[in-house]
């Protein structure tokens, strides 16, 4: 593709998460469904950590699900904003936003967004109630549930493909990676002191060690998704260290 395709492309990705983002909040105005959901259903589950909304009296539904498709659409945003400054400022002027942009996708976006497409459909398959009952088809459109479970793998992995990204130091990115774990597994934890309800079904079939196995394995999980990461990088671009030695 060319770097205008590419910026094309990336304003559309953009403008998809927006939409999501903006037809969720509507959709949480519908009494009928907010009052089911606040029995116990769509405020429970990680894909939905990524609103933009926050209302300030009493507990919102939607609330707890704003991590994922924030994350999604700030980098978007940083990755549309980097290359139109690109094309007025020039690549010297913006170093710091480019950088950040790369940080943002290597020890967050394509992680967290692969470890949600493989964790959801792996236990979907295997038993669709520890993740996503059933009851939820007739609450959430199935148009939806691929936008939060489905598309955003791919349009990660195009990500990957369309333009190298500057990978820190495994440290420095793993340790960024393991604060954003302990953050929401700290989310998980308040939320269920807070309401007496776990967040997934899988949650309340779990002991305490369990839970501590189940979060463990999850960040090497997700930490496994992480070198990956980087390894599809240095295949399709090279080692980056080099390239910036080179410029």
């Amino acid at each position: 593709m060319t770097k205008t395709s590419t910026c094309i492309y990336r304003f559309l990705v953009l403008s998809w998460y927006t939409f999501l983002n903006y037809y969720i909040s509507q959709e949480g105005k519908d009494e009928v469904k907010s009052e089911i959901l606040a029995n116990g259903a769509r405020w429970k589950y990680m894909t939905l950590l990524n609103l933009l909304k926050n209302r300030t009296a009493g507990f919102d539904i939607y609330q707890p699900g704003s991590f994922r498709r924030l994350l999604q659409t700030i980098f978007y945003g940083v990755t549309c904003l980097d290359d139109v400054l690109k094309r007025t400022k020039g690549r010297k002027d913006i170093k710091f936003l480019t950088a950040f942009r790369d940080l943002l996708f290597t020890t967050l976006a394509f992680p967290v967004s692969t470890f949600v497409f493989l964790a959801f459909w792996i236990l979907f398959l295997y038993n669709r109630d520890l993740i996503y009952p059933k009851v939820l088809d007739t609450i959430i459109p199935v148009w939806l549930n691929h936008a939060m479970h489905t598309f955003i793998f791919p349009i990660t992995l195009a990500e990957v493909i369309l333009r190298p990204h500057s990978y820190p130091s495994k440290k420095t990115g793993l340790t960024l990676l393991a604060a954003a774990s302990i953050a929401y597994i700290s989310r998980i934890l308040w939320l269920y002191f807070e309401t007496g309800t776990w967040v997934y079904p899988v949650f309340a079939k779990l002991s305490p060690v369990g839970l501590a196995a189940f979060f463990s394995l999850s960040y090497v999980f997700i930490a496994s998704i992480y070198l990956l990461g980087e390894k599809l990088n240095h295949w399709k671009w090279g080692d980056m260290r080099q390239r910036k030695k080179r410029k």
